[in-house]
């Protein structure tokens, strides 16, 4: 008795692709020297190590006052691995300076929304070949007029270790949050208990963000990519109602009540 051969199960597909929006960090580049952009980096690292550890970083460069070769890009790549940060690509500067950046590997990267421009490819040489292009989401569509973007509300503590984003909204505590936990928000935030842990407002630039504590005392605040960790407070009102918000480029703690 033969039997016939039982139909192979269909393959399943071996991945997709989808665009995504991610909250990233821009190291401007005011210096182009390495020796000098990675000690001081790796101060900040020290200050606060579960804010930079294996943070993928994108190198600003509408500010390096230096012609493309005289920045040694292969050499910042290296060393901010070696200190367990990951540059993943580039944003401004010039045409030639992006084309010095991606043959160390680092890609030209396009704002949500931006125009797109074209970036000659660099000349071949020894160098490892850039990474694939970062695929980006379409910037989100416009709430109508009258309707509030509504808040996301955390209604228990947030422990060490747990990171809580809330994404095109402000983000509202309702507790704690504890050292080692981080609560990230597009808009405000604001925490009716104790900020002890890392709290990151104004995503996508929102530099009219602010952040609220009942009790203010975070290992680091940032808001729209400008931030300050425990040491840099200065004259803060530490443990007391405070208002952070951002005056220019500098960040400014006003207290409450």
């Amino acid at each position: 008795m033969s039997f016939a051969p039982s139909p192979s199960a269909p393959r399943l597909e071996p991945f997709r692709l989808r665009g995504a929006n991610f909250n990233l960090l821009v190291m401007r580049l005011l210096d182009h020297r390495v020796e000098a952009v990675v000690p001081a980096l790796g101060d900040q690292f020290r200050r606060a190590p579960g804010f930079l550890r294996f943070a993928p970083i994108v190198v600003g460069l509408d500010d390096i006052q230096a012609r493309p070769h005289e920045v040694d890009f292969v050499g910042l790549v290296q060393q901010l691995r070696a200190i367990e940060i990951v540059p993943i690509g580039t944003v401004g500067g010039t045409p030639e300076m992006r084309v010095a950046a991606q043959g160390a590997g680092l890609p030209p990267l396009r704002m949500v929304g931006a125009k797109e421009e074209e970036v000659p490819l660099p000349a071949p040489s020894a160098a490892p070949p850039p990474p694939p292009p970062v695929y980006q989401a379409p910037p989100p569509e416009p709430q109508p007029q009258g309707i509030a973007q509504a808040a996301m509300v955390i209604d228990q503590p947030v422990r060490a270790g747990q990171r809580i984003w809330a994404q095109g909204s402000d983000l509202i505590i309702v507790g704690t949050v504890n050292r080692g936990a981080e609560v990230i928000a597009d808009g405000n935030i604001h925490v009716y208990g104790r900020l002890l842990g890392r709290a990151i407002a104004g995503g996508q630039d929102n530099a009219d963000a602010r952040v609220f504590a009942q009790h203010f005392d975070p290992e680091l605040v940032s808001i729209a990519g400008y931030y300050a960790v425990r040491e840099g407070l200065g004259e803060a009102p530490i443990g007391k109602a405070v208002m952070a918000r951002l005056v220019g480029e500098h960040m400014r703690f006003d207290p409450l009540g």
